[in-house]
């Protein structure tokens, strides 16, 4: 069957859009060897219309990653490549005299487009990178005091190396936060690296995503059906008390400087919604947002210097509230 002509036939089908949805992890893995996880995540971060920071070693297929998802999904891509000479406009665009006319014309950005790859994006500059605030937050860029709408839907894809690594500018907090998750992208099992050295030997070439087989299996048809189902999935008020009361416990936590915002609680809730439905129901369980609490939370905190000199990381101390947090019945 053609996925195409199936998707246009039911666009307004919920069940079929997260079957849809369900297919797109089977279709990444054509190009992509293992990280269900993050393909997990960037589909949550869409239907919630939020944004995913992924954070790995180079050389761990994060740019792979994004570009396999916009081909199974028939969305717009680009990339751009962060170093510390990129300017604010040629991420957002800027305007441009037109001799001919002798006006000014707006010449658009990368930004312009439905998934934005943001490589490196902690290798520029805090102006740089704050270029994006507006764009990821308002869905719009303004030049000149012309505000200009960017398409829907709309995500950044922005990858990180380690902060340890040299040459990079740790993210402030006000732009970690407008990301709605934070997915880790680790090393490959040592079986895993040998099915990637195997495909590459056997003549996969990650520049030609047709060759390797990735076809659209959904679209944007199906993300505004699932969005919408999405939105109907219930929320008790136990579940709602049960993420307030994990956010509110790590501002107390003795080992953090800075707990989670009111904003994480709000994604959190996003997140664990999105999951609920995408794992068949319509409605929200305590499991839902223990699964999503890490990916959601982790860049949303702060550690204090000493807990961190012990080896405390964001994820042990989440990892122990969620431990001691009562769970709703």
């Amino acid at each position: 069957m053609d996925p195409t002509t199936d998707n246009a036939g039911n666009s307004g089908d919920p069940g079929h859009a997260r079957a849809s949805l369900e297919a797109l992890r089977a279709e990444i893995s054509k190009a992509v060897v293992g990280q269900d996880p993050a393909v997990t995540g960037l589909v949550v971060a869409l239907l919630c219309r939020g944004h995913v920071l992924l954070e790995g070693v180079p050389g761990v297929a994060k740019t792979l990653l994004v570009r396999a998802l916009a081909s199974a999904l028939e969305l717009d891509t680009k990339r751009v490549q962060f170093t510390p000479d990129l300017m604010p406009s040629d991420v957002t665009g800027s305007l441009v005299y037109d001799t001919r006319s002798a006006e000014f014309s707006f010449q658009p950005g990368p930004v312009f487009t439905n998934l934005l790859l943001a490589d490196e994006i902690n290798r520029t500059p805090p102006k740089t990178q704050s270029s994006l605030l507006e764009a990821m937050e308002e869905r719009q860029v303004t030049v000149d005091g012309t505000p200009r709408p960017l398409p829907d839907p709309f995500l950044v894809a922005a990858t990180q190396n380690p902060v340890e690594y040299e040459g990079t500018y740790p993210l402030p907090e006000a732009q970690l936060d407008r990301f709605l998750l934070k997915l880790t992208v680790p090393l490959p099992s040592r079986q895993e690296e040998i099915d990637v050295l195997t495909r590459h030997a056997e003549g996969f070439d990650p520049r030609d995503l047709k060759a390797a087989g990735v076809r659209p299996v959904a679209g944007p048809a199906d993300l505004e059906a699932a969005r919408a189902a999405v939105a109907k999935t219930t929320v008790s008020p136990e579940i709602t008390a049960y993420v307030v009361d994990i956010c509110r416990a790590t501002r107390e936590s003795p080992s953090l400087t800075l707990g989670v915002s009111p904003r994480g609680a709000t994604a959190l809730l996003a997140t664990a919604r999105a999951w609920a439905w995408l794992t068949g129901r319509d409605y929200v369980i305590p499991d839902d947002v223990k699964a999503l609490a890490l990916p959601t939370l982790r860049h949303r905190v702060q550690l204090r210097p000493e807990a961190e000199m012990e080896g405390v990381t964001a994820d042990s101390v989440i990892n122990a509230i969620l431990t001691h947090v009562p769970v709703p019945r």
